[in-house]
């Protein structure tokens, strides 16, 4: 029962996140002001925005308009649930070799950067937009957090000086793409993205999570072109990659790194 309760908790805290995306890309503001259907504008009834479960009794239209709605909005509440569950149960269970607080501010730290990068993977997917104020409230948690672990004695100062290099390394060179390719090739909110993964894996996993972003959006890329769904001019959004690689490097990057060494 805490897992289901802790789930939908999650889900309504991914409702929320739909509309943080959906009202940056208006330009609306994120807190005040009534939710409204996309198409008709009509504001929304409490039963019209219960997380999952609206979505799939409408069968994915919208209750006043009859018009389709995007089908991020229920893959976002079940990540962003699943991402709640994960900070219950295997979050804590694993964290409890750590001592106070970190106990409390490790799974919390990863539940807010998974909740972020969510945030930007679908921004990009959806509007090919990189929310920048969202990627500075990422690196400055991570900066605090490297500066946390740092004062327990979890993080050594090395560690920090690498993960601060290679943010560095990761930005310059998303930046050269930028400018070589003028902006065709590589979005210019990219190499924020990638500032941020360098900071937040550091050496090496971050270098895994790098190669791993070309080698997913290559094999997308070409299967998009063969499949016909993209011609070889169209972008492709390239943080979704990014985040993918990023929990790659996280779950097995060690594994990778032993295999390729």
């Amino acid at each position: 029962m805490y897992f289901i309760l802790t789930f939908f908790l999650g889900a309504s805290v991914g409702s929320f996140v739909n509309v943080l995306i959906d009202r940056t890309m208006r330009n609306e503001d994120w807190v005040r002001g009534r939710s409204h259907c996309d198409h008709c504008k009509k504001t929304l009834a409490w039963y019209d925005m219960v997380p999952i479960v609206s979505y799939f009794i409408y069968l994915g239209k919208s209750r006043c308009c009859g018009r389709p709605l995007s089908f991020r909005y229920p893959i976002v509440e079940i990540i962003v649930g699943l991402l709640f569950t994960w900070w219950l149960g295997v979050g804590f269970v694993f964290f409890q070799l750590v001592k106070a607080p970190l106990i409390v501010i490790q799974p919390l730290f990863w539940l807010l950067i998974g909740i972020i990068l969510t945030i930007l993977a679908m921004a990009d997917l959806f509007y090919g937009v990189v929310i920048m104020p969202i990627v500075w409230v990422g690196m400055g948690l991570t900066m605090i957090y490297r500066l946390v672990l740092l004062y327990y004695g979890v993080f050594q100062g090395i560690d920090l000086v690498n993960s601060l290099i290679l943010a560095t390394v990761f930005f310059g060179f998303f930046w050269s793409l930028w400018k070589v390719t003028k902006g065709r090739g590589m979005a210019e909110g990219d190499m924020y993205v990638a500032g941020l993964m360098g900071l937040l894996l550091g050496w090496p996993s971050g270098v895994v999570a790098m190669m791993g972003s070309f080698v997913l959006g290559a094999i997308v890329g070409v299967f998009l072109i063969v499949t016909r769904l993209r011609t070889r001019k169209q972008t492709v959004p390239f943080v979704p990659f990014m985040v993918a690689s990023i929990l790659i490097a996280l779950l097995w990057g060690e594994q990778i790194i032993r295999y390729v060494g």
